[in-house]
């Protein structure tokens, strides 16, 4: 049950919220239909994590109009993903935001401080996969996770994976990224004991299929733990890890225990 509708319950169970004004809560016209979008209000309280806004296709001017539906009902901090700079730049002069250019995300209002069971660790093959990796990066510490970057440790260098085992053995989720030929999946599945998040990106030569090959070979990862994401979608990755490193709060259906017990953030 996601932390909204537990929080609504506890208050109805403890007296602090009466029980017309959680009605009037449930209630509530769970979308609002602005003509060209019909903003999803009741998604954070149905999956514990509100509306996202994908920015590539949509003009400025209906981005605007989407967020200040989202500030009117109330949402405090908006992620807007694929937003080309010049659309934030105008986006920017209604609603103050702040623009990620390598991860191509908006963030309207606070960043959440980290309330996760441990630290999301996102890790590319090569410089080259930064882009979708920040996109993740920024994904996951909005969603409130605590998030460290491990860039360029592919395997045409397997020395400067290894160099890294302690982040990379005390992470609670790890977000893998890469091109060629993938590897780099398999090879952070058999050295973690938390979940891997392969997420094949389309960086490569003519062969490499503009990332098919290194999404078929993380499908067919040898490495146990390892589930896989399509191709360059970072925030994909950031959201699935959000899920998992939040797992262990008693209002979520599972626990991670296994990955981070005893963990302090790093």
């Amino acid at each position: 049950m996601n932390t909204d509708m537990r929080r609504l319950l506890e208050g109805v169970s403890d007296g602090s919220i009466s029980i017309d004004d959680a009605l009037l809560k449930l209630k509530t016209k769970p979308f609002e239909d602005i003509g060209y979008a019909k903003v999803d209000m009741h998604r954070k309280l149905r999956q514990g994590t509100a509306e996202v806004i994908y920015g590539a296709g949509k003009t400025p001017e209906q981005i605007i109009g989407i967020v200040g539906t989202m500030l009117e009902n109330g949402q405090k901090s908006i992620l807007i993903t694929r937003l080309a700079q010049e659309a934030a730049q105008i986006v920017g002069k209604e609603h103050p935001m702040n623009y990620y250019k390598e991860a191509r995300c908006g963030v309207i209002g606070e960043m959440p401080a980290p309330d996760g069971a441990g630290t999301i660790l996102v890790a590319t093959g090569g410089t080259s996969d930064i882009p979708v990796a920040e996109e993740a990066a920024v994904t996951a510490a909005v969603l409130g996770n605590q998030v460290v970057r491990l860039y360029d440790v592919g395997v045409a260098g397997l020395h400067r994976t290894l160099a890294h085992l302690d982040e990379i053995m005390s992470a609670s989720v790890i977000i893998a990224i890469a091109g060629m030929e993938g590897a780099l999946a398999s090879v952070l599945g058999g050295l973690a004991d938390c979940p891997v998040i392969a997420v094949p990106t389309s960086v490569g030569y003519g062969a490499s299929f503009g990332g098919l090959s290194a999404l078929l070979s993380m499908l067919n990862s040898c490495a146990s733990g390892v589930s896989v994401v399509n191709i360059d979608n970072g925030f994909g990755a950031g959201y699935l890890a959000n899920m998992i490193n939040h797992g262990s709060r008693p209002d979520r259906r599972f626990s991670t225990d296994r990955c981070h017990d005893g963990l302090q953030g790093i």
